[in-house]
């Protein structure tokens, strides 16, 4: 089991960004603590050293599912600015969803596509009308049909409809995929102060 875990500072102020780079580490060490394997899949760095805008994180292991949901939502990271001495603010915020990250293709073959000839009407001449030379083509997998009367030859509208069919299904995928993209940017707008769903804060160590 895998899933994918975006977090993101949003447009949050540079504490933000150094807030996920703590949120990460512990979720990493959270992580490790239940067996699970935790991979930083893409990172976007911050305006200072070892800060993150967004990290995508992909979590492996049984368990990842719960894990994930564990840390979704609003996370607040509870500390002082370590840039601004001035600043009484201690709450920093960063936001976590689960993403999709690939779209499976669809494979295409002939053999998942159903062939009909059939007869249609309008401007075509006597040989369109009575000889059945149109072709109704179904790829079953995806229910895609297509129909295509265009030659007067059974063959050539065949091989037209296949060219069809493939195009469709190709842009069907990159349609897809930019729905995809899309939503995981969507996220980085998601992220509102408050009402975290998790709040973590520095360990302190015993003197």
């Amino acid at each position: 089991m895998s899933v994918h875990l975006l977090l993101s500072a949003g447009r949050g102020p540079q504490e933000c960004a150094w807030a996920l780079a703590q949120l990460l580490h512990r979720l990493e060490t959270d992580a490790t603590r239940q067996n699970l394997e935790a991979h930083r899949a893409q990172t976007v760095p911050g305006d200072r050293p070892g800060t993150y805008r967004s990290v995508l994180i992909q979590i492996a292991g049984a368990g990842a599912e719960a894990f994930a949901a564990s840390w979704t939502g609003t996370l607040c990271w509870q500390a002082l600015s370590p840039y601004r001495a001035n600043t009484g603010r201690k709450n920093w915020y960063v936001i976590a969803r689960p993403c999709q990250v690939d779209t499976p293709r669809t494979t295409f073959a002939e053999e998942d596509v159903d062939i009909v000839a059939c007869r249609t009407g309008g401007p075509g001449g006597q040989h369109r009308n009575k000889a059945s030379t149109a072709v109704r083509a179904t790829h079953r997998p995806t229910g895609i049909v297509v129909v295509v009367d265009t030659e007067r030859q059974f063959n050539l509208n065949r091989r037209i409809a296949l060219r069809l069919l493939r195009q469709r299904i190709e842009h069907g995928d990159e349609a897809a995929e930019r729905a995809v993209t899309t939503a995981r940017w969507h996220i980085h707008d998601e992220l509102v102060r408050g009402n975290p769903t998790r709040i973590e804060r520095p360990i302190r160590l015993p003197h």
